[in-house]
């Protein structure tokens, strides 16, 4: 029915979001609050169940059903939420079933990666295609990857966890999240001062050492710092080699980027590229490859978890839901 919407939802460790959408997946009416991730389940639960309250239509026949982004572990196939490190009490909780049994409507909860990466793909950068990857890059990295116009997730909804991803550095085992994220570049850059580099980092700081964040080396390269923009060159590499071996195995038509690190733009993409196009076995993976930003901003956990209503959890191939999407 044409004045069908969708509730869309994003829980996060600090902040809770709900919305009401159209069948388009536009926002209508947006409301948020702070989740109380540290005062326990009850007290996080009743502000989530608050919010969808404030978004909901006076006529619950309207609604289509209700989508959540939540942090993992979870497993989408179940609804359970499992053990999110910042919503304390959260363990094992059927947050799907819950808000089933509150609401009257069907539920689907999702990974806020791979969240993401549906989003992107039926209303951002990758609408249109059906072989996405997308990689936010940002207090860690988290991947949500559409394969055949379907979210990967696996066989517990466990799947596309790349910045696990193993990488061997200077002969211990690293991974992407620990080379590229922005806690990373931080800590690099401590360990180099600690050493006696110099920097414009150390300025930025005041001396204090403790005080640096990943945001405060991006600002020193984006000044030309050399020091900066030697570590922000390191991470780009080794993301690189992170999306060679995707590319290896997934052959995706575009790379979507999000997360605030991947706000430093050519500085850590022009080093990825480079490992990609110097480590792939053949150019045949990267010559038509897309590497876009992703278009969303602050919206894309709201309008990916509505997004998990007309693909069922993204279950449903998006080719399937195209004309409710609007030619997605």
């Amino acid at each position: 029915m044409s004045d069908e919407v969708i509730i869309g939802v994003d829980l996060g460790g600090t902040r809770v979001r709900a919305a009401r959408l159209n069948r388009q997946l536009d926002i209508l009416f947006r409301e948020e609050t702070t989740s109380e991730g540290a005062a326990g389940f009850e007290a996080s639960l009743e502000r989530i169940k608050h919010l969808i309250r404030r978004v909901m239509p006076a006529d619950r026949d309207q609604v289509a059903g209700i989508g959540v982004s939540a942090p993992g572990p979870l497993n989408p196939l179940t609804g359970v939420v499992v053990s999110p490190p910042n919503l304390k009490g959260w363990h094992n909780v059927p947050l799907a079933d819950i808000l089933r049994r509150e609401f009257d409507v069907p539920v689907y909860v999702g990974n806020d990666a791979n969240v993401a990466g549906l989003a992107e793909t039926v209303r951002g950068a990758a609408r249109g295609c059906r072989h996405v990857i997308f990689i936010t890059v940002s207090t860690g990295v988290g991947s949500g990857m559409i394969i055949e116009g379907k979210m990967l997730l696996g066989k517990s909804g466990l799947a596309a966890e790349a910045g696990h991803m193993p990488l061997v550095v200077d002969g211990q085992v690293s991974s992407l999240e620990q080379q590229a994220s922005g806690p990373a570049l931080a800590r690099k850059a401590r360990e180099r001062l600690e050493a006696g580099a110099q920097s414009l980092i150390r300025d930025l700081v005041n001396g204090d050492l403790s005080c640096i964040e990943g945001k405060t080396v991006g600002l020193a390269a984006q000044q030309g710092d050399p020091l900066a923009l030697a570590i922000v060159r390191e991470a780009g590499r080794m993301l690189g080699l992170g999306m060679v071996s995707l590319l290896h195995l997934f052959n995706p038509e575009i790379l979507v980027f999000g997360g605030g690190v991947s706000q430093l733009g050519s500085l850590l993409f022009d080093p990825m590229r480079e490992a990609i196009y110097a480590h792939c076995i053949d150019r045949s993976y990267w010559e038509n490859l897309r590497i876009e930003r992703a278009a969303l901003g602050d919206n894309v956990s709201i309008v990916g978890a509505a997004a998990l209503v007309p693909t069922q959890g993204g279950v449903r191939d998006i080719a399937d839901v195209s004309a409710v999407l609007g030619g997605a």
